[in-house]
């Protein structure tokens, strides 16, 4: 009995560490990817009952850190303190920094001032909520009413009426019939 209970272990051990596979070290890395996904995102931050600004997305990918992305695009709309809706910024896609908490915008961005008939376009935008700031160090064409300036950099408080570009590259004004 001794015996054939040895050859019995003996069996069972060989069967285990025989089945044994080699394991991918690429199938145990930690994902990495989006944790949440929201179709069709508003986000409405108000103050004393009074929407300041307004965040719409097609869709939201939302990361274990935190940050927030925006693949199909982003809307941000600011409003003054009687609500009334002043400018307008978009861009192709988005992210949210939170650890920063700093939106940026990427691809074809696009800022306008429907009040003071000023617009920007630029390739990335960023808008710091806390300090209501909007800045880049990308190259940028800003139209004010009739006149446009080009040049690299910009810093502008988040409603864009006040803005100052950090290298002007040229201006010129617009012909009567121009596309603005």
């Amino acid at each position: 009995m001794n015996r054939s209970f040895l050859i019995l272990i003996s069996f069972l051990l060989i069967g285990f560490s025989s089945c044994r596979e080699d394991v991918d070290a690429s199938a145990l890395q930690v994902y990495d990817g989006p944790v949440n996904t929201s179709i069709n995102v508003s986000l409405i931050q108000s103050d004393s009952a009074i929407v300041r600004s307004a965040i719409q997305a097609p869709k939201q990918l939302e990361y274990e850190n935190g940050n927030l992305e925006f693949p199909e695009g982003i809307n941000i709309e600011f409003f003054d303190v009687d609500g009334n809706l002043t400018t307008t910024m978009r861009a192709d896609r988005g992210y949210y920094l939170r650890d920063e908490n700093l939106y940026k915008g990427v691809g074809d961005v696009q800022v306008e001032n429907r009040v003071k008939d000023q617009s920007l376009k630029a390739e990335e935008i960023f808008w710091d909520p806390n300090k209501k700031k909007i800045y880049t160090e990308k190259f940028v064409t800003v139209r004010d009413g009739q006149t446009l300036f080009n040049g690299t950099g910009l810093e502008a408080d988040d409603s864009f009426s006040n803005y100052v570009l950090k290298d002007i590259r040229d201006s010129r004004t617009l012909l009567p019939g121009e596309e603005k």
